[in-house]
């Protein structure tokens, strides 16, 4: 059997010294060389698992370029996949392909050949695409249809007697869990279930944009609807009023909160579950993609032990978790970190959080005037709503206190004048806020199917390009299985940075309009959304068509 480090060299990928550098570091830290190689950086998963598959005379697969047969995936269970990692992958002549991350999983061998009766032939992928790949082809979307045709055969389901609901193995408990499992295997961010005259139509937002998953039909609406109310420990018997509550999942390991809200409407109620995913919460400032200039000047500010900083933006533009990435960043023992949220979306460890309750009297304004009295050095209010609010806020900045918070405005100079419009003195706002941040999600461009091509200049001159100048190569939306045909994969952050100089104060003191304010800022340096945005298309995150969509 052929040595790993030579297998390495003559791939090209790995030089000598760096091969003799990982073997002193590999005795030191006595584990295997492939494990220190990857540790090291200096070879990936993927590339370590060729080199594996190699020395045992094994063939590797790159799922995400193989054309995985839908016959093949289907000759087996989902759960018996998940099971073991592993995916059959092609079919012919009585042999099955299986790809897995560890072919020596006799187990996983046996349990394909007695439901296949076919002779299994293992082929070697890397771990987290074998993963991947079990998401995208074991999808849920076939059961929830085998599901679907035994609930349409059932009879309506009787709302006075939820026990039958409550079985774990009952049809409605299993069509709403996999209702939930393919959201967040879609990476989706909200579910909504819709009540029509003749049906149930069931949408997903994935990266922003809704996409109708399933129509169900109408007569296991209320069933469906109960279930999610106990799951969310909502009042079953209420369905002339809004209601909201929260449930929990486990997902692949990972606990998932969901935030529900009902809503009455003609056809029934109509409910939407909010996907919070806390890894979220977990993420830092540099996983924002805000270019170096722009965080240079808001790293300025929230590192000053006072001041106010707004993130502004329409809903789902991405504010609470750019707060959520700052509070990680400023947050520290010996700090007190409280915040006044409705609702708290994300549980974050170390940091106090409160839940407005209005019913209860405890408003965003009477939370906060409690909170300063807490001792508090860094503050974040979910949202300025009101002007009594937004007052105790400017307050709390300028007694030596970091405020965050969020307002709903269309770029970074409105922010000011809208406090002002809140019946804020002026003076008080130019000198409390110390940067205005405007928010937009665009999505990212899928990495494997992206197309290059060359723009027009009628595309080019939306965004000034210099004439005479050559014209860049640019990259648009195509199409793959990765990204379900959409051409996209993820979002990506553009910016609007607006630091609140003493030019803006003056503004902010005279009652400028919001266009002067923006003209001024603008000579100071700030870089507007689409031109950040552009920049982000000249990176290849994005394409012109998504930018122009989420910028107008």
């Amino acid at each position: 059997m052929r040595q790993l480090g030579s297998i390495l060299l003559e791939e090209g990928m790995l030089t000598e010294e760096q091969l003799l550098d990982a073997i002193d570091a590999q005795q030191q830290r006595g584990q295997s060389l492939g494990r220190t190689l990857v540790e090291l950086g200096l070879i990936s998963e993927g590339q370590l698992v060729r080199a594996l598959a190699s020395q045992v005379g094994m063939e590797f697969v790159e799922l995400g370029d193989f054309p995985v047969e839908q016959s093949a995936v289907a000759s087996v269970s989902a759960a018996v996949c998940r099971r073991h990692t592993a995916l059959p992958i092609a079919m012919a002549d009585g042999v099955l392909k299986v790809a897995m991350s560890n072919p020596g999983n006799v187990m996983a061998l046996d349990d394909f050949r007695a439901m296949t009766g076919m002779q299994v032939v293992p082929v070697v992928a890397a771990h987290d695409d074998v993963l991947t790949a079990i998401d995208r082809y074991c999808r849920a979307d076939s059961e929830l249809e085998d599901l679907q045709g035994t609930l349409d055969d059932a009879e309506e389901v009787d709302l006075d007697s939820v026990g039958d609901v409550l079985e774990d193995d009952a049809p409605i408990v299993r069509f709403v869990n996999l209702l939930i499992t393919q959201a967040i295997q879609d990476r989706a961010s909200d579910i909504h279930i819709e009540p029509n005259e003749k049906d149930v139509r069931i949408r997903y937002r994935i990266d922003g944009v809704l996409k109708v998953m399933q129509k169900a039909n109408k007569n296991v609406q209320n069933a469906v609807i109960s279930r999610i109310k106990i799951m969310s420990d909502i009042d079953i018997a209420e369905r002339r009023k809004p209601q909201d509550g929260r449930l929990s999942v486990t997902h692949q390991g990972r606990k998932i909160d969901l935030r529900v809200a009902t809503l009455p409407t003609v056809w029934g109620e109509k409910v939407v579950m909010r996907v919070l995913d806390n890894t979220t919460a977990a993420m830092d400032l540099e996983d924002l993609g805000i270019r170096p200039r722009n965080y240079e000047i808001y790293e300025r500010s929230f590192t000053k032990p006072y001041g106010m900083i707004l993130v502004t933006g329409p809903t789902g533009s991405g504010k609470s978790t750019t707060l959520y990435a700052t509070l990680n960043q400023v947050s520290k023992p010996e700090i007190n970190v409280i915040t006044v949220e409705d609702p708290v979306e994300y549980r974050v460890p170390g940091i106090n959080q409160v839940q407005v309750n209005v019913k209860a009297g405890l408003t965003f304004a009477a939370a906060l005037r409690s909170i300063l009295r807490a001792d508090p050095d860094v503050v974040l209010v979910g949202e300025i709503r009101d002007q009594e609010t937004a007052q105790i806020a400017i307050e709390a900045a300028l007694t030596g206190h970091l405020v965050l918070s969020t307002l709903h405005t269309n770029d970074a100079p409105s922010a000011i004048t809208r406090l002002i419009e809140m019946d804020i003195e002026p003076f008080l706002v130019g000198s409390a806020i110390d940067c205005v941040v405007a928010q937009r999600l665009a999505r990212r461009l899928c990495s494997k199917c992206k197309e290059e091509y060359e723009p027009t200049a009628a595309e080019l001159a939306r965004f000034d390009w210099p004439e005479g100048q050559p014209r860049p190569r640019l990259f648009r939306a195509d199409g793959c299985s990765a990204c379900s045909q959409t051409g996209y994969r993820g979002r990506i952050a553009l910016h609007e940075i607006m630091p609140c100089t003493e030019e803006i104060e003056r503004l902010a003191v005279a009652r400028a309009s919001s266009v002067e304010i923006a003209r001024q800022a603008h000579q100071l340096g700030m870089e507007s959304l689409l031109m950040d945005g552009w920049s982000k298309v000249l990176d290849g995150n994005t394409s012109v068509a998504e930018l122009l969509r989420v910028v107008k």
